[in-house]
């Protein structure tokens, strides 16, 4: 009984230490930002995506970002995000692209 219960332990461990040394890809990763929005460009009132540039609040380097979900972007149109806001953002890079996953007034919306 206490092999099993040794032999198990050391499977836990292992599995846990193989998931924490793993690899994985830069791209796959989300980058976190809180900053300014200093610009947003819609390409029309049907458009299906923009993008915003902010200003990282941290670092004071401009990141710009391609946002494509409608709530998103109905807040574009209604300015209800506007330029000024300070947003609390997730993206990916996709293609050399900055692609956001996430898109939020830090102050709330």
């Amino acid at each position: 009984m206490k092999r099993f219960a040794i032999a198990s332990m050391l499977f836990v461990v292992a599995v846990a230490a193989a998931g924490f040394l793993s690899p994985r890809a830069a791209s796959a990763e989300d980058i976190k930002l809180v900053g300014v929005i200093t610009q947003i460009d819609i390409a029309g009132p049907d458009a299906t995506t923009a993008t915003a540039t902010l200003k990282d609040n941290k670092t004071g380097d401009l990141v710009t970002v391609i946002v494509t979900d409608e709530l998103t972007l109905d807040k574009f149109k209604d300015h209800r995000i506007v330029t000024g806001d300070e947003i609390r953002l997730k993206y990916e890079v996709k293609d050399g692209k900055n692609t956001s996953k996430y898109f939020r007034k830090t102050a709330g919306c």
